[in-house]
């Protein structure tokens, strides 16, 4: 009972992440919302619930106990701008320019620039299992966003350059969080880092209840659904997973969110997705499990962060 109420957790956590994007997509080109507003407000409205969950259920003192020393205050300000916030806007900014189909597996490829950023620092070598790995990506990538054509794009290239960009800046978000995690619970650093991020970017647009007037109930609850459901419950569901299953096991099953974002996005919003599409996708997913049932991965690539 307890691995099968793990497996819902994490299965759940991973839909809801996927689903989640496709649920943007769809607010930012059918009801114009603005990223700003979207990224600010949904970072706010979970940082916050995630901190509260933290109050009820786990070390209250960890709450403040994270801002008591300097280098710690000043490593979650940085995680928070630099990891947070960019991982959240240039990753809601390929959807807007694109499809969530093809941000989702874009951000996907921070593995890969993980473990070539370790062996340029000469903190890895390249095996076997990081060339496959390397070349699974690549070749996923190039049927993703070519569909097998050489002569044009199955998306803008803008929508490449942000969905490019979310994954190095996933991969600077997994490495930098790491020292903060082994120090706080991680329901700590990453409801902070949201609301850091949240009221930053609130600066250049402060997500005012005003500016909900003028959407339909519909728009309302898809709102509410990528704020509550595609952020705070996703995060959360993926934590509760791992109090009765192996990190690794998690990892695995968190592969269901790239799914899950390709297909709500296909099958919801009938965006067109070529067999050559299909087939890099699969490229990408086998990549992630190949990095998930490895027994000594090159990097600890946690979702639970995002």
């Amino acid at each position: 009972m307890k691995r099968s109420r793990g497996l819902f957790f994490v299965i759940t956590g991973a839909m809801f992440w996927g689903i989640g994007g496709t649920v943007s997509q769809k607010l930012f080109q059918e009801y114009d919302v603005d990223i700003n507003w979207l990224v600010s407000a949904r970072l706010l409205i979970a940082g916050i619930l995630l901190l509260a969950v933290q109050f009820m259920k786990k070390d209250r003192s960890q709450l403040l106990g994270v801002w008591k020393q300097k280098h710690t205050a000043a490593a979650l300000l940085i995680f928070g701008l630099f990891g947070m916030l960019a991982v959240q806007y240039t990753y809601m900014a390929s959807i807007q320019l694109g499809n969530a189909a093809v941000a989702t597996l874009l951000q996907y490829l921070a593995p890969v620039m993980i473990i070539l950023y370790l062996i340029v620092r000469k903190q890895s070598v390249l095996s076997g299992n990081d060339l496959i790995t390397v070349l699974l990506a690549l070749t996923g990538c190039f049927l993703l966003l070519t569909n097998g054509s050489l002569t044009e794009l199955s998306v803008p290239v803008s929508a490449i350059v942000w969905g490019i960009l979310s994954g190095v800046a996933l991969a600077f978000y997994t490495l930098y969080a790491v020292p903060l995690l082994k120090q706080f619970d991680s329901l700590v650093i990453v409801g902070w880092a949201m609301v850091i991020g949240g009221a930053a970017l609130s600066a250049v647009q402060f997500p005012s209840p005003m500016d909900l007037v003028h959407l339909p109930a519909e728009a309302l609850m898809y709102l509410l659904f990528v704020i509550v459901f595609g952020t705070m419950l996703a995060f959360w569901f993926y934590i509760e997973s791992l109090q009765s299953l192996s990190p690794k096991e998690a990892s695995l099953f968190g592969t269901v969110e790239p799914l899950a974002a390709v297909l709500s996005t296909v099958l919801w919003l009938s965006e067109p997705f070529g067999a050559f599409q299909w087939a890099g996708a699969g490229c990408i997913v086998l990549m992630m499990v190949l990095l998930a049932v490895q027994k000594e991965p090159a990097l600890s690539f946690k979702k639970d962060l995002a």
